[in-house]
């Protein structure tokens, strides 16, 4: 279930993106190999830190045991998600802090920074604990700081592919996601591809990201998807992407989950009225909310949220274990 490593001495505008294995084993079984709350077998009640595992466990792809509240590794780059952050070494420091929170799900992409996510993950993580599940993209290139530019051509995500692999050091990535449909490339063409490299042991699992249902339908038919990475949180909802991934028992990798730069629209007033009031009798914050609501509303949503701050990420892994009450579920919708 671990990410493989190779042995190597270490080297070196899109959105607006440990427990032990006995105890997954255990809960996996009584879940039916998804999704299970397991707050307490896997939580020491006096530890003051917080900690992932409060959200209970989901199986990626039936086999990657991983806590239901993730780390996107987005926001770890430069601004922009251009080239390096201002103290790699503080990057670095963010990304370890993490696994000591629980957190043993990364999502990162190629195109971050471009390729400075991945290598941050590699200096700051390997080798890497046991148990720990990288996740990242390819299909979407950066040609400048302002332009993200689709490529789901089969040769750029087989090059892409074995690019990421060498940055993080994997000898297979265990989740692999295409970034972004390419509207001048069958889809059918992009998924063939990773099927191959599924095939040859480059890759665990496959992903895809910012699909509508259609596309999503047709991506199955090609390759076996196991999670889709889409915008989703309490003020902007695509239900019947979320509804087939419940069928279908695939992951939801929400980007946007805390709903903070949501544009105040007539559907997104009531939602976004209701988190904040409820953040305020909580006395938390309103990201902690949002994630509490994502892990409630769904089992097959496992919350992904990226910060720079090693405040914000600690707030973030809090919300594993807030538990909202139905009443304030229905205020929120």
């Amino acid at each position: 279930m671990e990410a493989r490593t190779l042995k190597a001495t270490p080297g070196i505008t899109r959105r607006g993106v440990l427990t032990g294995m006995g105890a997954a084993v255990t809960a996996l079984s009584c879940a039916g190999g998804w999704a299970a709350d397991t707050t307490g077998a896997q939580v020491d009640a006096q530890a003051t830190a917080p900690n992932a595992a409060s959200a209970g466990l989901m199986a990626i792809g039936g086999d990657l045991a991983v806590n239901r509240l993730g780390f996107g590794a987005m926001r770890i780059t430069g601004e922009g998600v251009w080239g390096q952050p201002k103290s790699p070494a503080q990057a670095r420091a963010l990304l370890r802090r993490a696994v000591e929170l629980g957190v043993n799900f990364i999502d990162t992409a190629d195109a971050y920074g471009p390729g400075v996510s991945e290598e941050l993950i590699y200096q700051a993580l390997h080798p890497y604990p046991h148990g720990l599940v990288i996740a990242t993209k390819g299909g979407f290139t950066r040609p400048s700081a302002d332009r993200w530019q689709a490529d789901g051509s089969p040769g750029h995500l087989r090059a892409a592919c074995e690019a990421s692999l060498q940055r993080l050091h994997l000898e297979r990535i265990d989740l692999y996601q295409l970034h972004v449909p390419d509207p001048n490339v069958p889809l059918e063409e992009s998924m063939g591809e990773l099927a191959r490299l599924r095939q040859e042991g480059k890759i665990r699992h496959i992903g895809v990201s910012n699909v509508d249902l259609s596309q999503l339908q047709r991506a199955l038919a090609v390759a076996p998807v196991v999670s889709v990475q889409n915008r989703y949180n309490v003020a902007y909802r695509s239900e019947d992407i979320l509804q087939f991934c419940a069928i279908q028992r695939l992951a939801l990798l929400p980007w946007e989950p805390l709903a903070g730069s949501e544009p105040r629209t007539a559907s997104a007033e009531g939602p976004l009225q209701a988190l904040e009031l409820i953040a305020r009798q909580r006395g938390v914050s309103t990201a902690r909310v949002a994630l509490a609501w994502l892990h409630a509303h769904s089992g097959a949503i496992l919350p992904i949220p990226g910060t720079s701050s090693r405040e914000h990420l600690q707030d973030n892994v809090a919300a594993a274990a807030l538990r909202l009450t139905p009443e304030e579920m229905q205020q929120l919708g």
